[in-house]
């Protein structure tokens, strides 16, 4: 069996709308609908530009500010930029056990770093 090397693939930060209390708060979900069809699909196009093969091994969210979110609201909004991953892999996100790490240093604009391949 080949193993593939892994990839790390820049992702942007989600949509503000995306954030699951923002989403409730606001009840615009059409809205949130369109931007997650949109971040989907940006995800699609960044990780079948790199050439990754392999399952989503790690997710690393780089904030935009210092502003306080909840761990598992990034992971809730990242959920459309998984399946965008998905997607690009030809696989369903349903065998992903990926690992989420939480920078501590902010990013202008924001962005989220996937690693690609195989587990040892």
């Amino acid at each position: 069996m080949i193993l593939n090397d892994p990839v790390e693939v820049e992702l942007p930060w989600f949509p503000a709308v995306l954030m699951p209390n923002r989403a409730k708060r606001r009840g615009n979900w059409w809205r949130a609908n369109g931007a997650a069809a949109r971040y989907r699909r940006d995800c699609w196009a960044l990780v079948c530009a790199s050439k990754a093969k392999g399952k989503l091994l790690r997710v690393v969210f780089h904030q935009p500010d210092r502003r306080r979110r909840d761990d598992d609201g990034m992971i809730a909004a990242f959920k459309a930029g998984r399946d965008g991953v998905a997607d690009a892999l030809r696989c369903d996100d349903h065998h992903f056990r990926p690992q989420y790490v939480f920078a501590e240093e902010t990013v202008k604009p924001g962005k989220v770093v996937v690693t690609i391949g195989d587990a040892l």
